[in-house]
């Protein structure tokens, strides 16, 4: 990776330069703007030298040769950095290109993203070449390096090796080890994770927490072995508990926890006035979620609920960009910055008119420019539709196991007991209780349950979206459940509703089958009718994508279903293993 280690090279530098010098014109000048200045925290006037994608002046001083300078008077505008989302899961139905290229629509050009799909789907040099090939689209795309799945997934000790963790952490595009979903583990003494983390450490990596519920103690305990930040607050107290303890505090706004209204009045009445240590994130939300903004939503929340202007700001900008060390980079309008610059019709409205992402436009005056986010082909990277080479019969739909799991709300899961008789092949429409089967992905094995909470009256639905690849199966009709796993494998990976025989709704997921190709905007429609349909048949909860991701999730109480059968999260125990086909 070293022709990518450094941004330019010596002779962009010298080029840089050759501009000031007057040698050379600049290829956009930005002249009378206001802008946010963070250093004087004031907004202050000057004029703004871009050459190509890196900002090489700001002041007073207007370049002698504009030869080919695209020359833009700023005097009815407001200039803000692009903003920075710290806390991507860029894999939820739509793919890391398409949210940055929906994303920079709303002033977001730097997204920092989990890699969790990439280690579980991806050979590794087939995911390096994709964030090399990212590099090329005008948003700026930085990743971090997981340390455990998440789940209880087969060969877990092949998928997380210590010389694959090692690749990832010296990646120059890896920011950050984490989010540190195992950390139980490493309370108990897991030794290896807790030198990956050093290692983070030296090589002046930040170490993202994931503390829901976490005591002071445990807060103070993880901070020594090195975490750095957590997003898990969901009050005002864990807020300042984290903020005490020395912690970054990441505020969390997403469609599984909306929480960032309720975070600032619990700041506001705790008297927390002090914002150099907070950001903003929203947590991989689920694309219905991004229809009113991504950063720029949560700034104008910020705004709204009393938060100084120019500290809302920050915490989508300069906060996050000075944390993660590469505020030389990115995150404020100065000399040498990467050109990404939001123009805003006013102070107050966080929503950009025009934005640079790289020097580029990618909007212009209210109007989304085309064709600057090349497409990717993904079948270079293994992504192709799903082919599955083997059947599912009725004989994969066996249920008998004494107890299933009962969902207490979008993600959480507890055990409880059967009662119903689930002998026949169809259950009656007057309960909550459906089948559940996840299987293996290649045909393998699977594990049969009952599931309850999740919809009263769904005769069938087939998934090959979740936390780990393998099928997910739900219903009250057998027979039902056969078709949607049939019109999903003809779709090649997807997700399927079917009653009485026919389709009711698809969601086609053709990049291995896990995400769409889909612009953002075309998604959505095709998630909200997913939703809705899931509604009429008694889906009650908030997120039925994150419901679907979460099954297999051991980060979650209580009872997970994963690739190693029924696991009992608080225990740490297989219940009932799965059973090979």
């Amino acid at each position: 990776m070293l022709e990518q280690r450094y941004r330019w090279k010596n002779k962009h530098l010298r080029t840089h330069v050759s501009v000031l010098d007057g040698a050379v014109s600049p290829t956009i000048l930005l002249k009378n703007a206001t802008y946010l200045n963070q250093t004087f925290r004031k907004w202050m006037k000057a004029n703004i030298w871009i050459y190509q994608d890196r900002i090489v002046y700001v002041g007073d001083n207007l370049p002698t040769h504009v030869e080919n300078c695209e020359i833009i008077d700023c005097m009815d505008q407001i200039l803000v950095p692009g903003y920075i989302e710290p806390h991507a899961h860029p894999f939820q139905l739509y793919n890391p290109h398409t949210l940055a290229e929906y994303a920079s629509q709303f002033g977001t050009t730097t997204i920092i993203s989990d890699n969790m799909p990439l280690v579980l789907n991806f050979k590794k040099r087939e995911a390096f070449s994709l964030l090399r090939e990212l590099r090329n689209i005008p948003t700026t795309m930085f990743w971090w390096c997981r340390f455990d799945p998440q789940t209880e997934i087969l060969h877990e000790e092949e998928t997380f090796s210590h010389s694959n963790i090692k690749s990832w952490l010296e990646h120059d595009a890896v920011l950050q080890g984490g989010e540190l979903t195992g950390w139980p583990k490493l309370l108990d003494g897991d030794d290896m994770m807790l030198h990956w983390i050093q290692e983070a450490k030296r090589m002046r990596k930040q170490i993202e927490g994931h503390f829901p519920g976490a005591s002071e103690k445990t807060l103070a305990k993880m901070m020594l072995l090195g975490a750095d930040c957590d997003h898990e607050a969901i009050n005002g107290e864990e807020v300042y508990n984290r903020l005490m303890q020395g912690y970054m505090v990441s505020l969390r706004h997403s469609s599984i926890r909306p929480d960032l209204p309720e975070l600032l009045d619990d700041m506001n009445r705790l008297g927390i006035d002090a914002y150099d240590r907070l950001m903003l994130n929203t947590d991989g939300a689920t694309s219905p979620f991004y229809e009113q903004g991504i950063t720029d939503m949560l700034i104008r929340i910020a705004i709204e609920k009393g938060v100084p202007l120019i500290d809302a700001y920050n915490m989508a900008t300069i906060n996050i960009a000075r944390y993660y060390n590469i505020d030389y980079l990115h995150g404020n309008i100065a000399t040498g910055r990467v050109a990404n610059i939001n123009f805003l019709s006013s102070e107050e409205n966080p929503t950009p008119v025009s934005v640079l992402a790289k020097g580029k436009w990618v909007k212009r005056d209210g109007v989304k420019v085309e064709n600057v986010y090349p497409s990717i082909d993904w079948s270079q990277y293994g992504l192709m539709p799903l082919e599955l080479d083997w059947d599912l019969t009725l004989d994969d739909l066996q249920f008998s196991m004494p107890f299933g799991i009962k969902m207490e709300n979008s993600v959480i899961t507890k055990p409880y007991s059967i009662a119903i008789d689930v002998s026949s092949d169809e259950l009656t429409m007057d309960h909550d209780e459906s089948f559940f089967t996840l299987i293996d992905r290649n045909g393998n094995w699977r594990i049969n349950t009952i599931l309850k909470g999740f919809a009263s009256k769904l005769h069938a639905l087939a998934s090959s979206f979740s936390n780990t690849g393998d099928i997910i199966l739900i219903g009250k009709n057998k027979l039902d459940m056969l078709i949607a796993f049939n019109r999903m494998k003809e779709l090649g990976g997807g997700i399927v509703l079917v009653e009485n025989g026919e389709i009711v709704c698809e969601l086609p997921l053709p990049l291995g089958g896990i995400m769409s190709g889909l612009p953002i905007e075309e998604l959505m429609v095709q998630e909200k009718r997913l939703f809705a349909e899931l509604k009429k048949r008694g889906y009650a909860f908030f997120d039925p994508i994150y419901s679907l991701l979460f099954f297999s999730s051991t980060h979650l109480p209580y009872i997970r279903v994963t690739q190693q059968g029924m696991y009992d999260v608080m225990n740490k125990t297989v219940l009932f293993p799965t059973i090979m086909r």
